[in-house]
């Protein structure tokens, strides 16, 4: 009898084996280069990119988002998958000026973006950034009081490694917060979801950022990211507890939220 041959498993950390990319099985070793491609193509038009997504509704999304976040006057957060700084803007009134953000993106063009947003607008203390993998975080154990990923998760490769890694970083205490699209809920709004992402998405972003293959492969992406009670349970095998979700839009995105005690 033959050997089996490698499982097909995003989260397993099997760099041997495959994984998906949208909706192709690609080495596993190789999916972080694919998706930095990606981000790399878009970054420049990332904002853009979210409203033609989300029809505009990303911004409400992420000012409900950071203002339900347990933070307070003082705190140092994690802002991964940071992009064009988005998050880290919302949290920075509420962490004072006593607080500190660090916002850290694995890809160096949208960690840019997002300083050179935050350098025009002239909000330059109390930000660091740094590029790193979510899976492999360069603080000691116990740094964050709060640690938040808006949109990325799905892009993570391994993210039973990325949320071990964001439990391990928190203080007792702390809590995790994941904004993402997630599965809708809604059957009769289904068809519309999968007509805007599939036909429309794409042609919104060759006409308005001449890259249609980026966005077909960020609409695919949400097909194959956990649904909310698959990611729940990924959550409390990382060590989370308390772990619950809230949908927003009939679970278009949804919010998830643990901590570590």
């Amino acid at each position: 009898m033959n050997a089996p041959s490698p499982k097909s498993d995003a989260n397993s950390g099997n760099t041997s084996g495959t994984t998906h990319f949208g909706f192709r099985d690609v080495p596993t070793g190789e999916k972080q280069k694919l998706v930095a491609e990606v981000f790399s193509s878009v970054a420049g038009k990332y904002d853009l990119m979210n409203d033609l997504m989300s029809m505009g509704v990303h911004r409400v999304w992420k000012r409900y988002f950071v203002g339900t976040c347990q933070v307070k006057r003082g705190d140092r957060v994690l802002d991964l998958a940071g992009g064009t700084g988005d998050i880290a803007l919302l949290l920075r009134d509420r962490v004072g000026g006593a607080g500190s953000i660090v916002l850290g993106d694995i890809n160096g063009a949208m960690l840019r973006v997002g300083r050179d947003r935050m350098t025009d607008m002239g909000k330059v203390g109390g930000f660091e950034y740094v590029q790193m993998n979510a899976e492999k975080l360069p603080f000691p154990d116990g740094s964050f009081d709060l640690v938040t990923i808006a949109f990325g998760l799905r892009n993570v490769t391994d993210k039973d490694a990325a949320l071990r890694e964001m439990h391990r970083v928190l203080k007792v205490g702390g809590q995790a917060r994941v904004l993402e699209f997630s599965e809708v809920k809604a059957e009769w709004f289904k068809p519309i979801y999968d007509f805007h992402s599939f036909k429309v998405l794409p042609r919104l972003g060759k006409l308005f950022a001449n890259d249609a293959d980026s966005y077909q492969y960020l609409a695919e992406s949400i097909r194959k990211h956990p649904p909310q009670d698959e990611l729940k349970s990924m959550m409390q095998a990382a060590g989370f507890a308390r772990c619950d979700y809230r949908n927003l839009s009939a679970g278009i995105v949804a919010i998830h939220t643990g901590y570590k005690v």
